[in-house]
């Protein structure tokens, strides 16, 4: 039984690639929202083969808002639940040498997942219901010297989500943020994370389907993550900022 479509924006990544396989698993028709389809087709073909689900695909620029809201409307059908798994972590030596970088960085978490989320979240306020679920990070939580461009446009997307799922919480929309902390993969290939902290993108796929069948709030993928993030959070500035974390 087709239970509905799963809107996947950024579904090149492997933590979307992994989400989408979650979803399509469980008798969700896939939507999958990304910028250039050339590569993609073998990834479409296996995903609609192995799961026999519609999987259909779609042209999006998360920095092209000016199309956002026409990119919504022009959907065949609005999604039950939409996943924003729009991601770019640049180079922090990069942005603070190059604003345009930084701008980019910040453009790309932030202003862009917030625009086509506002455009989505009034089409769901009109239905009545629906799910939208944010890939925030653990960056956003307090700014680092080692990666604040991201950390702050991480941190709005995760205050402006709150602010959604509060405005939209008596209209039948429910609003989920998704904090992953280390995840392997192509992203994060050429740094060195520890295995402890370090998640999979399966588990990240099973965190998001797990909050959106509970309608839970904020997700923590590995929990060990909030309690450092508690500790981080807490440490006095005048300490803080003498650190080099």
């Amino acid at each position: 039984m087709n239970k509905g479509n799963v809107l996947i924006l950024g579904a090149r990544s492997d933590i979307a690639k992994a989400i989408a396989h979650k979803f399509a698993a469980d008798g969700y028709s896939i939507q999958l929202a990304v910028r250039g389809m050339s590569d993609m087709e073998s990834y479409v073909s296996d995903l609609a083969l192995r799961h026999r689900v519609s999987v259909t695909t779609h042209e999006f620029d998360v920095l092209a808002i000016d199309r956002h809201l026409s990119f919504v409307e022009g959907l065949e059908e609005l999604p039950v639940v939409a996943v924003c798994a729009v991601g770019l972590m640049g180079n922090q030596s990069e942005s603070e040498e190059n604003v345009a970088s930084a701008i980019q960085v910040m453009r790309s978490n932030f202003e862009g997942p917030a625009s086509i989320f506002s455009h989505l979240a009034n089409c769901f306020e009109v239905r009545g219901s629906g799910t939208l679920v944010g890939i925030s990070s653990v960056a956003g939580i307090r700014g680092r010297a080692s990666n604040y461009v991201y950390g702050s446009a991480k941190a709005g997307f995760s205050a402006f989500l709150s602010g959604l799922r509060n405005r939209l919480s008596t209209k039948g929309v429910h609003v989920i943020t998704v904090l992953p902390g280390f995840v392997n993969t192509k992203m994060t290939e050429a740094l060195s994370l520890p295995p402890a902290l370090t998640a999979e993108p399966v588990e990240v796929a099973d965190a998001v389907f797990k909050a959106t069948v509970r309608k839970k709030n904020v997700v923590y993928v590995r929990s060990i993550w909030q309690l450092i993030m508690l500790i981080i959070s807490t440490i006095p500035e005048q300490i803080f900022k003498k650190l080099k974390i």
